[in-house]
């Protein structure tokens, strides 16, 4: 690269030309770069959502679930299929390999579901995930005046909303429904044998519009339509209807046997600090930028500020600038610590800023290749940044260093020819340096599975601002050395440092035994922190935002789960660590996606004092103390809002077998008893828990037969009786109205049920003479994991050690519990992916150890001289174990990136003392014991420099506790601590360990 360095000196104007245009294109990339919290990695999951209005959970399984199964197994490279079917719905969601092609998948999923023979009226849809399918929004709305809040919503917010280019999707709850209702008297149509479905079909057939062929008119075909429609309220109350089972009956009007009202209804209750609300829901499209999606979305709303109030219970936004911004501080901090350094040993400004500006340039350079590559700036990319800023100006370091160094001891100043000479005297040792810490990210691509896919962003910021910074340092570096420095001062004696080093590498090489002692003495010492330090995936982080809900037993009305969830938001409001809380009563389940009348979801904001961990089991104790005093059998649930990156792991499972449903509830009753009793886990949760009454009706064939009577008219009268007859949309007096009918008199005991009569051919029939009705209970859910029944018993586990954990709690299930026979169980969670990652990073390090040294052979030649560099790397764990310790920072998956990274960086001091020495034994003639004590002191200074500069530039992230860096505090711990002990062992061990390989060469000198 050395004709970058003379193309640069003889072109000076035109470098800084081209420097000045990256950094132009560099500022715009930057602010063009799209702002999330986290990379943009789409989960290999596909989601099938069946609905089939009606069915119970055992038919759902029966008739949707299991069909689809059977096909799905066929799906080419499915790795894991679950499912859970529950009343009305089920829910399949199948899992596959990173590296598949979900489009084919999904087309597969599509065909299969064509082809499984589903009943006729099922509404099928199929999803994906990525992190940017999670709402960025939860908006309450409140009107101003007598403001129509819904009709605003529906006819001006939403549209304008749904212009925003990146928005995906728009919901409110807590919307009224207009819908006409349809009366009948249930009395005067039993006496006219007239059930609710016949008054539908009556109604169905006046809503007729088919083609009728052609007229040939003036040889111009025209076509016919006929088409017979209601279009007013009072033509649907003068349709005649008559019965078809009682043929001497009269034909009547509906308006005889039933009244038509528009009545509102309200299927859920949003409320927002016990206040009535709208609460709409925003999510974006998995490549659009948060930040400004955010921005638009607020600035539509504001537009109305005249007409409605807003306050925001989730904003995403705001987290991810919050997180961005600590990111950025702590870069800034960083570069600015870096320049400290250098300065106090380069004691010079001018020479202290020209080693500092590869920062920014590296960064900027680095931003144009992130924006073509269209990733975003997230918490992966700024933590590379604010990693690199120490790194990157070593090479810059290195040059100035030695162009210094040079310059003093001549008389000539400062020439193109001595800028030329230093920098070539250094060229190779920074170029293997950066390529070789660029080389050890490349095993990244053997990490599997999300964590390859999240730390891929990572790895490549700093890849590209490592070989940015290696050209400019060979080319900027040696103009502005040339430009700033006319005169140069004299070279300085040797300072006390340096003569102390010199007669420390004299000891060292002459107590060799005695070193290589200690230094394996400190590293044996340093594993036992190893079991201290516990083992996690990626260390728990407190959110502020929780969520809680409670559930009533199934059958419970919406009316009563919201005058309890009144009493439970009473009580939050009694809390002075809650700031506001965000109220959803029947809405959409986050976990199974259903509506659940008997369900209240709360998203509750804390104060930023509030202890989390603290907080929860207080605020829990007072939910159940509201909740169980009013209903006893109600499940209540609180925990941190995930924040939705990359899974923690940090869980463990149990899940349960077997084919006898009441064994598998006890099973898992007693495993959920267990698991709540051990003090390291949280959350506990159950998915195969409740169940609830059912009214059982046994039809005998035999006696329907005698009648002519079907299944389905027998489900269709009860159906009747039980619950309002959905008759679709009709458009009446210009506005389009859904229509419901149901009887004056609905059934609500067994009782009723059993008064039932049927309409025959022979007249009515009571029901108990053609079936048998018991009461019995059934699960309100079957779920299956892979086509087999099973219960899941989850916790998240409250400590840094999850393998230890996971390893107890597994073994107590199976050696202290007596489960019910015929009942099996499977242990694991997220220890096991911990390990697989884990393992899979050590291999990564292998294979990066191995690449390392092919780079080194390739540029010295020799294959001694990479294993003496790289056995700088043996010792790198003493600091960094230690320095996790005192950090009480667990080993996690950013530890064993922060190992990685040292693999590159740690070298780069070895290589440059090493190189020296290269050049002393063939360019100067010297002996090996004199070419490594000057080796040492010359290259001393720029070796305590670079690490002293990476390692000041990575303090702000070690110290900070601020939210939405861990992932690179864990690194930052792990790379000073393993930089500091390897720059000091390395400058001691590198010229021991390089005078016993070149023992016969000593050996031979000293004889002389």
């Amino acid at each position: 690269m050395g004709f970058l360095t003379r193309f640069s000196l003889k072109n000076a104007f035109a470098v800084f030309i081209i420097s000045f245009l990256l950094i132009l294109g560099g500022l715009y990339s930057f602010t063009r770069l799209k702002v999330d919290l986290l990379p943009n990695i789409e989960f290999p999951q596909l989601s099938v959502e069946v609905i089939y209005p009606g069915a119970s959970p055992q038919d759902i399984n029966e008739q949707v679930t299991e069909k689809l199964e059977t096909k799905f197994k066929g799906i080419d490279g499915i790795k894991k299929m679950q499912s859970s079917s529950f009343e009305s719905i089920a829910i399949i969601n199948l899992e596959f390999p990173f590296d598949a092609q979900l489009d084919d998948a999904e087309q597969q999923v599509n065909t299969f579901i064509k082809e499984a023979g589903l009943p006729e009226n099922v509404q099928t849809s199929v999803n994906r995930f990525s992190f940017g399918t999670f709402p960025i929004f939860n908006i309450s709305l409140f009107a101003k005046g007598d403001q129509d809040l819904e009709q605003l919503v529906n006819e001006e917010i939403i549209p304008e909303l749904n212009k925003i280019q990146g928005i995906n999707s728009v919901s409110v709850g807590g919307m009224t429904e207009d819908i006409l209702q349809i009366t009948v008297d249930q009395k005067k149509a039993a006496q006219l044998a007239l059930s609710l479905n016949e008054i539908k079909e009556t109604i169905d057939s006046k809503r007729l519009s088919f083609p009728a062929g052609n007229l040939n008119e003036n040889e111009i075909q025209v076509p016919v339509r006929v088409q017979e429609k209601i279009e007013k309220i009072n033509e649907l109350e003068n349709l005649v209807i008559k019965s078809k089972f009682a043929p001497d009956a009269p034909p009547v009007k509906l308006s005889q046997i039933a009244t038509i009202d528009v009545v509102t209804e309200k299927p859920e209750i949003t409320r927002y600090n016990e206040k009535e609300s709208l609460s709409m829901a925003i999510t974006k499209k998995q490549d659009a930028n948060t930040v400004e999606v955010a921005e638009k979305v607020l600035s539509v709303i504001d537009s109305y500020d005249d007409r409605l109030e807003y306050a925001i219970g989730f904003d995403s936004a705001e987290g991810i600038e919050k997180s961005v911004n600590t990111l950025v501080k702590e870069g800034l901090l960083g570069a600015l610590f870096a320049s400290v350094a250098v300065l106090i040993f380069l004691r010079n400004f001018r020479a202290t800023i020209i080693a500092i500006v590869s920062i920014p340039l590296s960064l900027l350079i680095s931003s144009i290749f992130l924006n073509q590559l269209d990733i975003s700036l997230n918490i992966m990319t700024l933590g590379g940044m604010a990693v690199a800023v120490g790194r990157v100006v070593d090479d810059s370091i290195v040059v100035i260093e030695n162009i210094f160094r040079r310059v003093r001891k001549t008389n000539q100043g400062m020439t193109d020819d001595l800028i030329q000479d230093s920098t070539k005297e250094i060229l190779k040792a920074i170029t293997s340096s950066t390529i070789t810490t660029v080389v050890v990210f490349l095993p990244l691509g053997l990490v599997g599975g999300i964590t390859g896919e999240f730390f891929l962003p990572f790895a490549l910021t700093i890849v590209f601002s490592l070989l940015a910074s290696l050209i400019v340092a060979v080319t900027i570096v040696p103009i502005l050395a040339k430009f700033s420095f006319k005169r140069v001062p004299k070279e300085e004696k040797e300072g006390a440092i340096q003569r102390a080093y010199a007669s420390s590498i004299r000891w060292s090489l002459s107590h060799k035994t005695l070193v290589i002692f200690l230094s394996i003495a400190l590293l044996a010492g340093s594993g036992f922190l190893v079991k201290g330090l516990g083992f996690t995936f990626i260390p728990n982080e407190e959110q502020k935002l929780l969520v809680a809900t409670f559930q009533l037993p199934s059958s419970t009305t919406l009316e009563k789960t919201n005058e309890i969830s009144l009493k439970v938001e009473n009580m939050f409001a009694e809390q002075k660590e809650i700031n506001d809380v965000t109220v959803g009563i029947g809405s959409r389940d986050f976990q199974t996606g259903l509506k659940r009348q008997n369900q209240a979801n709360y998203f509750i904001s804390l104060g930023e004092g509030v202890s989390v961990s603290e907080f929860i089991p207080m605020l829990e104790k007072e939910m159940e103390e509201t909740v169980l005093s009013i209903e006893p059998d109600a499940k209540i649930g609180i925990q941190e809002q995930s924040t939705g990156g990359p899974p923690s792991n940090n869980n463990v499972n149990i899940d349960l077998y077997s084919t006898d449903l009441s064994a598998l509830q006890d099973a898992a009753a007693k495993v959920e008893d267990y698991m709540n009793k051990q003090n390291d886990l949280k959350y506990v949760s159950n998915n195969f828990s409740e169940k609830q009454k059912q009214v059982l009706v046994d039809i005998n064939p035999e006696k329907t037969a005698q009648l002519g009577l079907s299944g389905f008219q027998i489900l269709g009268t009860i159906t009747d009786k039980t619950k309002p007859v959905d008759a679709g949309t009709m458009q009446l007096d210009g506005e389009d109205r859904k229509v419901s009918i149901t009887y004056d008199e609905q059934s609500e005991t067994i009782e009723d049920l059993k008064n039932t009569m049927i309409f025959t051919q022979q007249g009515p029939v009571p029901i108990t003479e053609i079936a048998k009705i018991t009461e019995t209970e059934a699960f309100t859910s079957i779920q299956k994991l892979d086509g087999k029944i099973f219960a899941r018993v989850s916790a998240q586990i409250d400590s840094n050690d999850i393998r230890a954990v996971s390893t107890a709690v597994i073994d107590g299930v199976n050696n202290d519990l007596d489960l019910p026979d015929g009942v099996s169980l499977e242990g694991g969670g997220g220890s096991d992916e911990t390990i697989e990652t884990f393992t899979q990073l050590g291999i990564a390090m292998v294979v990066a150890i191995g690449l390392v040294y092919l780079t080194m052979l390739i540029t010295f030649g020799q294959a001694r001289i990479p294993f003496i560099i790289l056995s700088s790397l043996i010792f790198v764990p003493i600091g960094s174990l230690l320095g996790l310790w005192i950090a009480d920072e667990p080993m996690s998956v950013s530890v064993m990136i922060g190992l990685l990274m040292l693999i590159g960086i740690v070298t780069t001091n070895a290589i440059v003392m090493v190189d020296r020495i290269g050049q002393n034994r063939t360019e100067k003639g010297m002996p090996v014991r004199e070419a490594l004590i000057e080796a040492g002191i010359t290259r001393l200074r720029p070796i305590l420099m670079t690490a002293f500069a990476t390692i000041a530039a990575l303090i702000p992230l070690a110290l900070t506790t601020s939210s939405g860096t861990l992932i690179s505090k864990g690194l930052a711990v792990t790379v000073i601590g393993g930089l500091t002990s390897s720059t000091l062992l390395t400058l001691i061990l590198i010229p021991v360990i390089y005078e016993i390989f070149f023992f016969r060469q000593v050996k031979k000198e000293r004889n002389m």
